[in-house]
């Protein structure tokens, strides 16, 4: 790279971070404002780990909504340059503006490969172990009932668990019944516990009722399941609370639930493609900034900036929760607004600088 590309990329990283580092600040003061979370947290694990659970929080948001704030910084920044003429100097020099973001957009890449790899990882493994999502948050499975239900499907044919509670991650289960399905004289079976082992569930103590309304006692009742450790741990938990690496973990290790397995795929290809949208909000900002202005009125500028990044934000959101629900093919939910962002940025700049669409 240059001195010139250096000099850009320096100034558009710095607006770039400040506007991050401005939302981040905003989301840091609403969350603060959560008071019952923050009771909560200390009563349990003390005023400490409550403000790193704010501040974990208002991270995690702040790496959502990089789409708006990259989008908002690049604005910013071009403004900057604009209002110095600088960027007509550097295109009088003969460069052209493709060859002026260079530098931008290798930076705001590498940003996104370091938040997904690094910064979102810290963030989620932190929040998990003070202040868990609850399932279907997020885009996790959704859940009715402070209860767990959980459909599983034996040789014998489907049935239903209930629990009280879960620990370890799903593979035990407190105060379970377990309604079968099939063609059976047993019409629900209880235990105080019921433990994962092997692709089956162990139940100390069962108390097997039937419809004649006679009751047996098993030791140790045994029935298999086609659920995973991997189905179970997302759907008595939340995609949020996966890292990019436990979600590869995860995929690897096979998940058996569709619903599930469309949430862990979308939440992973979201983060994989995070680099990629950022570029696209780069371009855009380039595309509806760029351009040369007489004058120095940049109020409608900053106006479309500011809405252009929340339309980005809407679409990649709603594009996210109908790929977690399974109706929308997670890479068209999660690969479709970024290559979007790209075009879209790419079209209006060849239409403007080129004079081509």
């Amino acid at each position: 790279m240059s001195r010139l590309d250096w000099f850009i990329t320096r100034r558009m990283a710095l607006s770039i971070l400040g506007v991050v580092l401005v939302f981040f600040a905003i989301l840091l003061l609403s969350e603060s404002l959560n008071t019952a979370r923050f009771s909560r947290i200390s009563s349990s694990s003390g005023e400490l780990d409550a403000w790193l659970a704010i501040v974990t929080s208002a991270s995690r948001w702040a790496i959502k909504t990089l789409s708006v704030t990259v989008l908002i910084g690049g604005v910013v920044g071009l403004l900057e340059f604009q209002n110095h003429r600088e960027l007509m100097v550097i295109k009088a020099t003969g460069l052209s503006i493709w060859r002026a973001m260079r530098g931008p957009v290798m930076f705001v890449f590498l940003f996104g490969l370091i938040v997904t790899f690094a910064l979102e990882t810290a963030s989620t493994s932190v929040n998990r172990d003070i202040n868990p999502t609850r399932p279907g948050l997020g885009g996790g499975v959704a859940r009715s009932t402070t209860e767990l239900w959980l459909a599983q499907t034996s040789p014998d044919g489907p049935y239903y668990l209930n629990a009280k509670s879960a620990f370890r991650r799903g593979q035990i289960l407190r105060d379970v019944s377990l309604f079968p399905l099939w063609e059976t004289d047993i019409t629900r079976i209880n235990a105080t516990r019921a433990d994962y082992q092997g692709k089956r569930w162990v139940m100390a103590e069962a108390t097997i009722t039937h419809q004649d309304g006679s009751v047996e006692t098993e030791k140790n009742f045994r029935i298999r399941t086609r659920s995973t450790v991997a189905d179970l741990r997302l759907v008595l938990g939340s995609t949020e609370d996966f890292t990019f690496y436990e979600l590869v973990s995860a995929l690897e290790n096979g998940i058996t639930e569709p619903v599930v397995r469309a949430a862990a795929t979308t939440r992973f290809l979201k983060l994989l493609s995070l680099p990629v949208l950022l570029v696209g909000s780069l371009l855009i900002a380039f595309a509806f900034t760029a351009g040369y202005r007489r004058d120095n009125n940049y109020g409608l500028t900053i106006v479309y900036g500011i809405v252009l990044g929340f339309v980005v934000f809407v679409i990649t959101e709603m594009a996210d929760r109908a790929g977690s629900s399974g109706v929308l093919d997670a890479n068209y939910a999660t690969w479709g607004p970024a290559v979007v962002s790209i075009l879209i940025g790419v079209s209006v700049l060849l239409h403007k600088e080129d004079g081509r669409a």
